[in-house]
């Protein structure tokens, strides 16, 4: 399992609008091929920055599937408008979790 982790910065005022965003926008990760969860976290000393971390069973089911889908143009009509800048995306896989 990889992780995607979003970096995304919202506009003044739009947290709200974002965040029920996301939270609206849950069905269609957990529906979307290889999805296997999500957390929304936002920044504690910078509020407008938030981080959308996705677990998938493999890159391809983010980057090709997903995105290649109806449901990631309705997320992106969802939040997008509340996007200051463009999400920096990434993604990892996890070597090490003593926990």
């Amino acid at each position: 399992m990889i992780h995607e982790i979003a970096h995304i910065q919202v506009k003044p005022g739009l947290q709200a609008d974002f965040e029920r965003g996301v939270a609206d926008a849950a069905a269609l990760f957990k529906r979307a091929r290889g999805c296997r969860g999500m957390a929304l976290q936002r920044g504690i000393e910078q509020p407008l920055q938030y981080r959308l971390v996705v677990a998938w069973d493999s890159v391809e089911d983010h980057t090709v599937h997903f995105r290649a889908s109806a449901d990631f143009q309705a997320w992106r009509g969802l939040v997008g408008h509340c996007f200051e800048v463009a999400p920096v995306v990434e993604h990892v896989d996890t070597v090490l979790s003593p926990f």
